[in-house]
């Protein structure tokens, strides 16, 4: 299997499976994502997530990856969480990259 086409099945298992784990923990919770903010556990890993992010989106902003700029980085991370965009902004990147190389 081409890396590019793993990359694309990891984004999109990236996407359905903990988004949708998500979802249904905050629509069939009576307090949705209140008690997020009294969870120790939650919050350190919110936190963590967001910080990677960061790093993340300011190292792609120093060395770009390719022609996607690094605020689609971080728009995709808030839509679908690291699992989902880390491998999608790579793809897309290398996607670009090998469509011009043709």
């Amino acid at each position: 299997m081409n890396q590019r086409w793993l990359l694309l099945a990891v984004a999109l298992f990236g996407l359905v499976v903990p988004n949708n784990m998500f979802l249904s923990a905050w629509l069939h919770d009576p307090n949705g994502c209140g008690g997020v903010a009294h969870n120790l556990l939650a919050s350190s890993f919110m936190l963590d997530a967001f910080l990677a992010m960061g790093v993340l989106a300011y190292l792609f902003a120093v060395r770009p990856i390719g022609p996607i700029r690094w605020y689609w980085f971080i728009l995709l991370s808030l839509l679908g969480g690291m699992a989902f965009s880390l491998p999608l902004y790579w793809w897309l990147n290398s996607r670009r990259e090998t469509t011009v190389q043709r």
